[in-house]
């Protein structure tokens, strides 16, 4: 757990702390000191050396192996890749869809799992997806639909538009036990918790930089299983994905070993140099102290808005860090927190709310404030409804 001048001096090392309130990180992490090096230390061996490429990789491959420590797992299973899409086009590219051919997700997957997968559909594909109950789906809803004609299930850790978090234990030995694949989005989780891509049992793992990461965005990774490595052709590719690339041979297509052959073009130099300082911050404050850190202040807000009666999209147990509200004008409420210069954000008739490391129980008391002063914007139990008339 962490104190709170330890909380204090994490704090510090983001300037926009000095003028606002900012509980977007489910959109973009905040900027910090170690990140802003990162891109000045980028912009100096430019302006200093001109093309130091050399150098320049060997930052890529520290990447890598700094982000394989992070999620448990070895440097030949992770792919750099420019965002999630490219990662799980990346895979999908690689599958046939033969002898298996059901891809079954859930109803509150971000928009590009469903698109990459919808867009198999040419190659033979049948996409169903688990149906959802309120703010929530269960694992029986993934067992109606998965069976032995299941090639693979990807989930999503959190539900970016109402802070769900799936059953990610269950689902898996259920996909398995049909000997179908898994996939975990972590975007809006990775950065909150300790991960464990091997304790989880999953196939692949993709997430993104610039969330709960703390670092830039056009930079994702992609977790492959070394088992699959071999049996996967992927055909999204390219020069950075062949086993030399500084071979400079258009006439042979030689893929890597290892899980870069899931790569393509030129690495985004810039953001790798800003996105490991991000990671290696979380991991000197510690992920079991960011995580209870965080709980407290999900479970702060949960507390304030049901005392206001406030209908929660999120479910009670949530330990964050997404934590979002049910609205009658969600884009009113978003501008009336911005004038109090609160920095959130919405989806659809949520106000999302999310937390890291570098927020407070202050920044809590500030959001309910704002909430406590606009009730009329809010979706509120009927009984709480008519005490307010």
């Amino acid at each position: 757990m962490l104190t709170d001048k330890e909380g204090r001096e994490i704090r510090s090392r983001f300037k926009i702390f000095r003028h606002k309130v900012y509980l977007n990180t489910c959109s973009q992490g905040a900027l910090s000191d170690a990140v802003e090096g990162g891109l000045n230390e980028y912009i100096a061996s430019w302006h200093e050396q001109g093309s130091p490429w050399e150098t320049w990789v060997e930052r890529y491959e520290a990447a890598r192996t700094a982000f394989a420590e992070f999620i448990h797992a070895s440097p030949d299973e992770v792919a750099i890749v420019t965002s999630v899409s490219a990662g799980i086009n990346g895979i999908a590219s690689a599958l046939n869809f033969r002898e298996r051919n059901k891809v079954v997700m859930g109803e509150f997957e971000f928009p590009t799992m469903g698109h990459v997968w919808l867009g198999q559909r040419v190659r033979g594909a049948d996409v169903q997806f688990a149906q959802a109950e309120g703010n929530s789906i269960s694992p029986a809803a993934y067992e109606k639909v998965i069976d032995r004609n299941t090639l693979i299930v990807p989930l999503t850790h959190v539900c970016f538009k109402n802070g769900f978090r799936s059953h990610i234990g269950e689902i898996e030995k259920m996909a398995h036990s049909a000997g179908a694949l898994v996939m975990l989005d972590d975007y809006q989780d990775c950065g909150t918790r300790p991960i464990d891509v091997k304790a989880m049992n999953l196939d692949f793992y993709v997430t993104g930089t610039l969330k709960y990461l703390l670092g830039p965005p056009g930079l994702a990774f992609l977790y492959v299983r070394k088992e699959l490595i071999s049996s996967l052709a992927p055909t999204v590719t390219g020069w950075f994905g062949q086993a030399n690339p500084f071979a400079y041979d258009p006439q042979h297509f030689d893929l890597s070993p290892s899980a870069r052959r899931f790569e393509s073009g030129s690495p985004s130099v810039p953001n790798v140099y800003a996105a490991m300082p991000g990671f290696q911050m979380l991991e000197e404050i510690g992920m079991d102290n960011v995580a209870s850190h965080i709980a407290k202040l999900a479970q702060s807000l949960l507390n304030g808005a049901r005392d206001l009666g406030i209908l929660v999209k999120t479910p009670a147990a949530s330990a964050g860090p997404l934590v979002v509200l049910q609205c009658n004008d969600s884009g009113q409420l978003l501008q009336k927190l911005a004038q109090s210069g609160i920095v959130a954000s919405n989806r659809f008739d949520g106000l999302r709310v999310s937390f890291h490391v570098y927020n407070t129980l202050d920044d809590v008391d500030a959001v309910i404030e704002v909430l406590r002063k606009n009730m009329h914007l809010l979706a509120v139990a009927p009984a709480t409804a008519a005490s307010h008339d």
